[in-house]
């Protein structure tokens, strides 16, 4: 199964966009399905459900700082290469799908109100706009990594 599979099934099986990013990336980024999981849960719904950044771009930007990042006894220019590769990502994302805001990616709906969920639930915009957004952000992932080697 490719990371796009992987991403779609488990967002199919309930896990928000974020946790279904990451996760299709986790066993090469050595985090365990269950750590990337739980990391990733508090991004979805734009970072717990405000709406503000796509849960499937943070879910990336976590997979490009496992990937790329600076840890503890790294330098300085690990850092500014994550940063330069993250802005790639939300320029791809950005041009692929118009902004990386889930309220403006959701049609301006507010999840978090009923009558706006409502409308969220009958234009299936989870189904058919975030499933779109999770794959385009594992492509650009797996972009970003491959031209990276």
């Amino acid at each position: 199964m490719d990371h796009r599979e992987k991403a779609l099934s488990y967002f199919d099986n309930k896990f928000n966009c974020s946790q279904s990013v990451l996760t299709a990336f986790a066993e090469e980024l050595r985090l365990t399905e269950d750590e990337s999981l739980r990391v990733a849960c508090a991004f979805g719904g734009g970072m717990g459900r405000q709406q503000l950044t796509c849960g499937a771009v943070t879910g990336a930007a976590m997979a490009l700082g496992l990937k790329f990042g600076k840890g503890k006894d790294d330098s300085d220019e690990k850092k500014l290469l994550t940063y330069e590769k993250t802005v790639q990502l939300f320029d791809e994302f950005t041009k692929m799908n118009g902004s990386t805001n889930c309220h403006k990616l959701l049609n301006d709906l507010d999840m978090r109100d009923e009558k706006e969920l409502s409308l969220i639930n009958e234009q299936n915009l989870f189904h058919n706009n975030c499933r779109k957004y999770v794959v385009d952000a594992v492509k650009i992932t797996e972009q970003i990594i491959n031209n990276s080697k």
